[in-house]
């Protein structure tokens, strides 16, 4: 049996008791085994879904999806396992297990969900012009075995002090940020041994940036974690043995940035009202990649009154629609119109 497949069964036996015992006594609906092929369909059909988009198990998943199922109809359940997406089948059981929309919501907020803008994970690369930010040949000497030298990145002038350019080499005056994309190269190390390129002001990682042998002109390009605060360095090296450094900054990774919703009105659109009627009219569509957020609905006419609005499902784009009565004995005219919003790129 595999690892998959043992996790399903588990899964099962998880949620499965509850199916049995929640069966109505004396209804001939399909047997508990119906229910439970079900209930199987179902977890095996989203199993990856779940664990990968909101980073819970099989396992939790079934103990979380008991109550869900367990008060299920069996038309409900059947139409679950036949849902083609994640939020059909959810809003299937959720016709009778309230209890769903307390699982969904527990999901949306479990570890590994990322908001929006997360700051540890949504960084943004910028890259730069490749510029040499330090040369211990030129500035410092050579990094003595057994030690480590820490380094600036976000000078707002120049490098030269640490032997590298004489300007701030595209990145100087980006402010904090969470990581750069350096290549690092050793020249001459005394013998054998391993540079460590990490955040200031924190524990060496057991891990090697670069590898070297004694007598060593080589290089690698590594992505380095930087120290965020605002101290005089952002990131130290270790180096195993004595050896000159040399190290060129190709770009770097910043937080991503707080921005508000890029809003535009599309046009408003006039329609005439027949006499006596009620009728709903769909809005001017939203400019391309951007979404309808707010329909908006206007009148000057007496006598004619809104009936609501909202998206019409049954049109390309869900165009959202404004729906109204005219109590008159006269055609009138209403009016109809889109915000659309886009969340911006940096």
């Amino acid at each position: 049996m595999g690892i998959r497949t043992a996790a399903l069964t588990v899964a099962i036996l998880l949620a499965t008791p509850a199916l049995h015992a929640a069966t109505p006594p004396g209804q001939g609906a399909p047997a508990s085994t119906a229910r439970d092929h079900l209930v199987e369909h179902i977890l095996e059909k989203w199993a990856n879904h779940v664990e990968e988009r909101y980073g819970t198990s099989l396992q939790d998943w079934a103990r979380e999806m008991t109550p869900a199922f367990a008060r299920a109809s069996d038309d409900a359940l059947s139409a679950a396992a036949s849902a083609t997406t994640f939020d059909e089948m959810g809003q299937r059981l959720l016709a009778t297990a309230p209890s769903m929309r307390a699982m969904n919501e527990a999901l949306a907020s479990a570890p590994g969900t990322n908001a929006l803008g997360d700051a540890a994970n949504d960084l943004v690369f910028v890259p730069v012009t490749p510029c040499r930010i330090l040369d211990t040949r030129l500035a410092g000497g050579a990094i003595p075995a057994d030690s480590a030298r820490n380094f600036d990145l976000t000078s707002t002038g120049s490098y030269v002090a640490q032997g590298g350019a004489a300007n701030d080499c595209g990145v100087g005056a980006a402010g904090a940020f969470a990581a750069a994309v350096i290549n690092f190269t050793v020249v001459n190390p005394s013998s054998a041994g391993f540079v460590t390129a990490y955040p200031f002001d924190t524990a060496r990682p057991l891990a090697a940036t670069l590898n070297y042998a004694g007598g060593d002109v080589r290089g690698n390009l590594s992505v380095v974690r930087l120290n965020q605060a605002s101290a005089g360095a952002e990131f130290s090296v270790y180096s195993f043995a004595q050896t000159h450094l040399v190290a060129d900054v190709m770009g770097y990774y910043i937080n991503p940035q707080a921005t508000p919703l890029n809003c535009a009105n599309t046009s408003v659109s006039s329609f005439s009202l027949p006499a006596n009627s009620v009728n709903f009219f769909n809005n001017p569509s939203c400019p391309a990649g951007y979404t309808a957020t707010t329909p908006y609905c206007w009148t000057a006419a007496s006598g004619v009154y809104s009936q609501g609005s909202g998206y019409n499902a049954n049109a390309a784009g869900n165009a959202t629609f404004c729906s109204w009565q005219n109590t008159t004995g006269a055609s009138q005219t209403v009016f109809g119109g889109n915000v659309c919003c886009r969340v911006p790129g940096r």
